[in-house]
């Protein structure tokens, strides 16, 4: 039964007014429900469509024997809103990128690109490939809800293919895989004493000062995989110690995130920490595997002609790393500036999102013979 809040997309919507439809559906990552029953729905009435509910994931596949399968993916959540609901369409003259932009949280990340596959969905009833489209949830939060994770885990049948596209927000360029991600916590520990006997004790605060200049030191290195040059970053991104306002404090701890190039793995980024933070206390706190870029399967190949823009890296992680490690090889693909993602101001270029569509449609309904 659909959520009471239930609010049906229109069959008949271009992928502009199907990215606004989308946007004023709250979708906060536990709290997609709706928005999952709407992408049902309004694939449900697709003869050519096999359709897969899956919590608050939405599969959507054509079954007519090509020699090859593309997965075409996209996340359907948000992180929170911040009066930036409901959409608003800024027209050319008064925006300041002086082009049409549509406003609001989720535009750039990413349903922008949820639409445009939406409407390439219903729309490709004769495609050159085989395509399972796949709509999940719970990416913006921890790895383990994430919904195209938990998918593959309980349906891993329906996450196959020799191919994807994840539809994070690119420019409507193609970027290749992902850097890498580690978080870390350096602790260093002293001795408590009252503040008016400072000798009596030992500071932890002031111990940690060795970890902040390594941190200030390091110039990060930009490494080339396949081809696409990856920019590293090794960043101290929360710290915390003290006990009170008159004593000494016996621990402190700095939480550090290392971004790595995807020519190596996580174990190796560990391993590189733990000798950079050489006489420290080191604590693994989380790791996400990085993802290379994948552009020498034909498929990629063929699509990269297709768009005819040069490939570039993605910074930031995304889910085409799920792909690479399913032996799936990824690329993202959607409109949107990556920058602008999670911001406030969160907007897109309606021509990105045409561009995007116009991009994916020309390639999947190509006749290679």
């Amino acid at each position: 039964m659909a959520d009471p809040a239930f609010t049906a997309l229109d069959p008949l919507a271009d992928s502009v007014e199907l990215t606004r439809a989308l946007c004023d559906i709250p979708s906060v990552s536990g709290d997609e429900r709706t928005v999952a029953d709407a992408i049902e729905e309004f694939l449900r009435g697709s003869a050519h469509l096999e359709v897969v509910r899956h919590g608050n994931s939405v599969v959507a596949r054509t079954r007519l024997g090509r020699e090859r399968r593309v997965v075409i993916a996209g996340h359907i959540d948000t992180v929170p809103i911040n009066d930036n609901v409901p959409s608003r369409l800024i027209p050319a003259d008064v925006s300041d990128e002086g082009i049409e932009m549509l406003w609001g949280r989720g535009t750039v990340d990413m349903k922008g690109g949820v639409a445009v596959q939406l409407r390439l969905a219903r729309d490709l009833v004769d495609p050159s490939a085989d395509i399972t489209w796949i709509w999940y949830d719970n990416e913006e939060v921890s790895a383990e809800l994430n919904g195209l994770g938990v998918l593959a885990a309980a349906h891993p049948e329906l996450v196959v293919g020799d191919f994807a596209i994840l539809g994070e927000p690119s420019n409507s360029t193609i970027e290749g895989g992902c850097n890498g991600s580690v978080r870390i916590e350096v602790r260093t520990f002293g001795r408590r004493a009252h503040s008016a006997r400072a000798w009596m004790g030992e500071n932890a605060i002031h111990a940690i000062a060795p970890v902040l200049q390594r941190l200030a030191e390091f110039e990060p290195a930009t490494v080339t995989v396949e081809g696409l040059d990856y920019r590293e970053g090794l960043n101290a991104v929360g710290i915390s110690g003290g006990v009170a306002g008159n004593v000494i404090p016996d621990e402190c701890m700095v939480h550090i995130n290392y971004r790595f190039a995807p020519n190596r793995s996580s174990e190796q980024a560990i391993a590189w920490l733990r000798e950079y933070f050489d006489g420290f206390d080191v604590t693994v706190v989380d790791r996400s595997e990085g993802a290379r870029p994948g552009l020498d399967a034909a498929l990629a190949r063929e699509f990269v002609a297709a768009v005819g823009t040069e490939p570039a890296p993605k910074y930031g992680w995304t889910d085409v790393a799920r792909f690479s490690a399913l032996g799936i090889p990824a690329v993202n693909f959607g409109p949107g500036d990556p920058s602008l993602a999670h911001a406030d101001d969160e907007r897109v270029s309606t021509a990105q999102i045409r561009e995007c569509e116009r991009s994916l449609r020309a390639w999947l309904s190509h006749d290679d013979g």
